[in-house]
């Protein structure tokens, strides 16, 4: 029983904090964009299930907490629809219920008889809150406690890797690699990492003489942070971190808001990089993660932001600052794939408008319901291929089968 409890503490509710953040705000970016066009909603939740708590608005608008603190949801007016985006016929109907239940002109506050743009832009705003949210918690973090940097200084070299081959050389400083500034080591490591059996061109500082070295990282296993394994790109460079090195970067607001896109951007570009590489066969698919993955890198996460804290209210500040970094990167995430042009996603919906803009006509609703189907196959079959990924990168299987033996 204290085991249980002592994982709920450290997995369960931080992946659920997080989560439901996450979730939150992206649904809350749905919910301001649609009432700033006047659209009827009938419900905001945050969890979902039987409600613990709820209350109604002066616009009518019920907001509710679940019992289950999985995210949440914004239900508008008449969003029957699986796709939202009913065809012509049943608009027709629609409105003619909606006027002889309300009265004439009645339609026009619903989100299906709202303009092509502005349903686009509803749809397009959850994702967008993401982004901002990410910027947002980057932004304060910067603010707070800066930016920690160690250089990229090469502190060894192993025998016959690529890094031997290139000619790197201990007191090297690397300045840039494949045409990115790069500032500390952890910024290389995440270069190479993705870049296994592809040639980065390398610009180091050595001496004061600037050189270009040129190196095709090799693809190994590695154990991570999280005690998992994965196979990505080694250089063979090694790094040791020495606090007299390391440089604490402060930022003013302006400053701490441009360096929170940047973070932002970074993570976008890294997942559309990462993505292009495996859809061409060139990266494997180690670093797809679930819930599972989710859920344990936030107990490490809490667990590293507590490591060394003295007294309660350290262990809190510490966790919630590990937590609300790992926010940050899952808001980008979850931004982005909602923004792929899957039915069932927000991208799916802007798929559907903007056929419907160059048609003049929203796409038949078998069409649409074949499609939704599709898309939530899609999208349940990734999140299954993703949970057997977290379960073989935890080494679930090879404990079981110890245990078996």
């Amino acid at each position: 029983m204290l085991g249980f409890v002592q994982s709920a503490l450290t997995y369960i509710i931080p992946f659920l904090l997080v989560l439901t953040l996450v979730v939150t705000v992206h649904e809350l970016g749905h919910f301001l964009a649609a009432r700033s066009f006047g659209v009827a909603v009938d419900r905001f939740s945050i969890g979902f299930g039987r409600a613990i708590a709820r209350w109604t608005d002066k616009s009518g608008v019920e907001w509710r907490v679940g019992w289950m603190p999985l995210g949440g949801y914004v239900r508008f007016a008449g969003d029957a629809n699986a796709a939202s985006v009913p065809d012509g016929e049943d608009l027709e109907v629609m409105r003619r219920e909606i006027e002889a239940r309300e009265g004439t002109g009645a339609a026009a506050r619903y989100y299906h008889f709202k303009p092509i743009w502005q349903r686009a832009v509803i749809a397009a705003a959850g994702p967008f809150a993401n982004f901002f949210l990410a910027v947002a918690l980057f932004a304060v973090l910067l603010m707070a406690f800066g930016k920690t940097i160690y250089p990229a200084r090469v502190d060894g070299v192993v025998p016959g890797s690529p890094a031997e081959h290139a000619g790197f050389q201990v007191g090297d400083r690397v300045i840039e690699a494949d045409g990115r500034r790069i500032e500390s080591f952890l910024e290389l490591r995440q270069i190479v990492f993705l870049r296994a059996g592809a040639q980065i061109d390398f610009v180091v500082d050595r001496g004061g003489r600037t050189l270009t070295l040129t190196a095709t990282p090799e693809r190994r296993v590695v154990s991570d942070e999280m005690g998992g394994e994965q196979r990505v790109g080694v250089l063979g460079l090694e790094a040791r971190e020495s606090f007299n090195d390391r440089e604490v970067r402060r930022y003013n607001p302006i400053q701490a808001i441009g360096g929170g896109a940047a973070m932002t951007w970074n993570i976008l570009d890294t997942t559309v990089y990462y993505l292009g590489r495996l859809v061409s066969g060139r990266e494997t698919a180690d670093q797809l993660g679930g819930p599972l993955r989710i859920a344990q890198v936030s107990g490490k996460a809490a667990q590293a932001g507590a490591e060394g804290a003295s007294d309660i209210g350290q262990v809190l500040l510490g966790s919630g600052v590990a937590l609300l970094n790992l926010a940050a990167v899952l808001s980008v995430g979850i931004g982005f794939m909602n923004l792929l042009p899957v039915p069932v996603l927000d991208g799916g919906h802007l798929l559907f408008y903007a056929y419907e803009a160059v048609a003049r006509r929203p796409l038949k609703a078998e069409v649409q319901a074949a499609g939704y189907r599709l898309g939530l196959a899609l999208l349940v079959g990734l999140m299954l291929f993703a949970t057997w990924n977290d379960l073989q990168q935890l080494r679930v299987f090879k404990i079981l089968g110890g245990l078996l033996s």
